[in-house]
């Protein structure tokens, strides 16, 4: 199930939304741009490091940000491919427009960074328990942050209709459902994947347990 659009007006203009998106899109901009002319990512100096987090110690390359902890925010705005990028900001265009209607601009944008921060350490901490390994390795996506504005449109508009494309091998048809059972599935897919994951014995290439924190944090935090 992909969204697709939602049948839910809003009373004014998602700024910071928008605003969010335009900076995700420029810094992946800059991703590329750097890969291009250095032949090297910023993932490592500009993501979270769980080790780097926790233990305050900047690993090799150095950090873009001081103190390395900031990198817990400059992390949210880097994407791994394109398709990670267009996923979370479909997601983030949907339903945060509602979101950051009901909240009010100032009071979103604090919300969505609250809710990438506590994704992200709920991740590190998931890390750090049960793949000690695997601390040194960064993270980046706004994954965290939108699972976040995901919870919170499922507490205020559970039954808003939300326009989905249905994929069934060849078969492809759109439908429109409520927004509980989009959302509702989108977080029971995610931690069967967590739950299943928690038996490997690497984390993967997926935080799962940093979309599993963001959305129950944006479902106490709304």
């Amino acid at each position: 199930m992909i969204p697709l659009s939602d049948d839910n007006p809003t009373r004014r203009p998602p700024i910071v939304t928008v605003a969010i998106i335009v900076a995700c899109v420029i810094a992946y901009g800059y991703q590329f741009v750097q890969v291009f002319a250095t032949g090297r990512s910023i993932t490592a100096s500009c993501g979270f490091v769980p080790y780097e987090f926790f233990s305050g110690i900047d690993l090799r390359p150095a950090s873009c940000v001081s103190p390395v902890q900031l990198t817990i925010i400059t992390s949210m705005f880097l994407h791994g491919g394109f398709l990670h990028l267009g996923g979370n900001m479909l997601y983030l265009w949907i339903f945060g427009n509602n979101v950051e209607d009901i909240l009010g601009s100032v009071r979103f944008a604090g919300f969505y960074l609250a809710c990438g921060i506590l994704a992200a350490v709920g991740h590190g901490l998931v890390t750090l328990l049960i793949w000690p390994e695997d601390i040194g390795i960064p993270m980046i996506g706004a994954s965290g942050a939108v699972a976040g504005v995901l919870g919170a449109y499922l507490v205020r508009f559970p039954g808003a209709r939300v326009r989905t494309l249905i994929t069934l091998g060849f078969f492809w048809s759109t439908v429109r459902l409520p927004a509980w059972f989009v959302l509702g599935g989108w977080f029971a897919l995610q931690f069967a994947q967590g739950v299943l994951g928690l038996a490997s014995d690497e984390a993967g290439g997926v935080a799962t347990w940093a979309h599993l924190v963001g959305f129950v944090a944006g479902l106490i935090l709304v």
